[in-house]
């Protein structure tokens, strides 16, 4: 019978460790939530997953445990030895990268459909996942499962006609399928951040046919930079957008918070073509 593994509050102790703000860093101890974050994606056996963030190896350890092989990037130099703990005990099975995650080349390093499962630096959260949503489609991940502030995984998962729902919810749903997997009280982290967080999960979806990617962000972000402005006001920031909405039979007069994402779709298309 395996021993139970060392409680983090005695690693962290054991490595002088604490959380660092402007790296934006919440530790969470307790090993049986971290279980359950590893488990949303499903069965983690022999699968490759991709880790943002690490610490001091709590989820690291969760993932392992759950029969998964780890890429964990990790830019906190005082992390690392606890990390390297984590090697020693688990083998090839764990690959440690120091590193800065929004400079580097994922797919390289973790490989095609990789999952990836992190508790996100909330300073770095929201510019990964965009990252991570944008690019080529089919992505090179299988899933995400991402620890983010409340308020950001409610925009990500927001419907049209509410206050969250803007330019993230856009880019999360135009060709993948977000939801909200477990939320998460501020009590369980060290230390304890000022809100709620929660996990979502996002898996990919098809790709509408003949919509360019980059046209649909420069659609959004036209049109919800100036979010409390009529279409007919806001989309003259991006040429053709404006003719193309009247093409379609989108009335302009009405605001972008309002528009399904099949209309979205539908701009981004007339615009591509």
């Amino acid at each position: 019978m395996n021993e139970p593994p060392e409680p983090l509050r005695s690693v962290i102790a054991r490595h002088g460790l604490s959380a660092s703000k402007a790296l934006g860093q919440n530790f969470i101890l307790d090993r049986q939530l971290l279980a359950r974050v590893a488990a949303i994606p499903g069965s983690l056996k022999d699968k490759h997953v991709y880790e943002v963030g690490p610490g001091p190896g709590g989820l690291t350890h969760a993932l392992l445990e759950a029969g998964a092989s780890v890429v964990a990037v990790e830019r906190d130099k005082r992390c690392l030895p606890a990390l390297a703990e984590l090697r020693q005990g688990f083998g090839e099975r764990l690959e440690i990268i120091e590193g800065d995650a929004l400079n580097v080349d994922e797919r390289t390093i973790a490989g095609d459909r990789a999952h990836v499962i992190a508790n996100l630096p909330y300073n770095v959260g929201t510019a990964l996942l965009i990252k991570w949503l944008g690019g080529d489609w089919p992505p090179w991940w299988r899933s995400l499962t991402l620890m983010f502030q409340k308020e950001v995984a409610d925009r990500i998962v927001a419907q049209p006609d509410t206050d969250a729902y803007g330019r993230l919810s856009v880019a999360a749903q135009w060709r993948s399928h977000p939801r909200i997997a477990m939320t998460v009280n501020r009590s369980a982290f060290v230390p304890p951040p000022k809100v709620t967080s929660a996990v979502v999960h996002i898996v990919p979806a098809g790709q509408p046919e003949g919509v360019t990617p980059r046209v649909m962000e420069r659609l959004t972000e036209a049109a919800f930079g100036q979010r409390r402005k009529m279409l007919r006001s806001s989309l003259k920031r991006m040429p053709g957008a404006l003719e193309a909405a009247e093409r379609i039979g989108i009335d302009t007069q009405r605001r972008a918070e309002t528009l399904v994402i099949g209309e979205w779709v539908s701009l981004a298309r007339a615009l591509s073509d």
